[in-house]
């Protein structure tokens, strides 16, 4: 047992092992909530979990993670669903189903660069060959520049993303914003979108095939919602 609670892939008294949900701390937390609640989850026990991370609830079982780790819990088998956003599953690629866009949480990847730059991307990249970009999602970047055949060298930075050109360590960024507000305090100017990122229930692989009912029942239920 762990912490009094069963671990993944036991079962409850009753014999029926709990349907395992991964949900992510932070900005997606109350929406998530919402969501649940309204498809008919008893989320009860989440409005106060202070620092509990494994919580049940009958027939099911919540696990609360950061928002980058939730999908590795369901890729790998920890839980059966989750709730985390595009942008993860984009950077992470990880072999999990996703079932539904929850529509909330919207944000988008972008590319921006100092507002006082007087070269285009292309102009930047005629010159020299190459351009330098700092970001903390190097799989999306990295997709994004191939799509447009534009060789770049990654920084790849895990703090505030707008400094980098501002010190003179990128010639551009690519980050998620979801109102442009910080790059325009940081006078940095949106010049590309890359991808819109927004909330999304995704699944297990076996999972999905091996309790079907219920992980399907519950995407079902949040399609419902969503669409409300």
């Amino acid at each position: 047992m762990f912490g009094g609670r069963s671990q993944p892939g036991t079962t409850s008294a009753d014999g029926v092992r709990p349907l395992r949900i991964a949900l992510p701390k932070g900005a997606l937390w109350d929406d998530s909530l919402e969501w649940l609640e309204q498809a008919g989850v008893d989320v009860s026990v989440l409005r106060n979990p202070g620092r509990q991370l494994v919580l049940d609830a009958g027939p099911m079982q919540f696990v609360i993670g950061k928002p980058s780790d939730i999908a590795v819990y369901v890729a790998y088998g920890a839980t059966d669903v989750g709730i985390v956003g595009k942008d993860v599953l984009v950077e992470s690629a990880l072999d999990v189903v996703e079932m539904v866009d929850l529509g909330f949480g919207g944000c988008r990847f972008v590319v921006a660069e100092p507002e006082d730059a007087t070269a285009s991307i292309e102009d930047h990249y005629r010159h020299l060959g190459v351009i330098r970009v700092a970001t903390k999602y190097p799989r999306v970047t990295e997709r994004h520049f191939a799509g447009r055949g534009v060789q770049i060298e990654i920084v790849k930075l895990n703090g505030n993303i707008e400094i980098a050109p501002l010190i003179g360590i990128a010639d551009r960024i690519v980050d998620i914003t979801a109102t442009g507000t910080t790059l325009a305090e940081n006078r940095l100017r949106i010049v590309e979108d890359v991808l819109e990122s927004t909330a999304r229930f995704i699944a297990n692989p076996s999972s999905l095939k091996t309790d079907a009912a219920r992980v399907s029942g519950l995407a079902d239920r949040l399609a419902s919602v969503s669409v409300q």
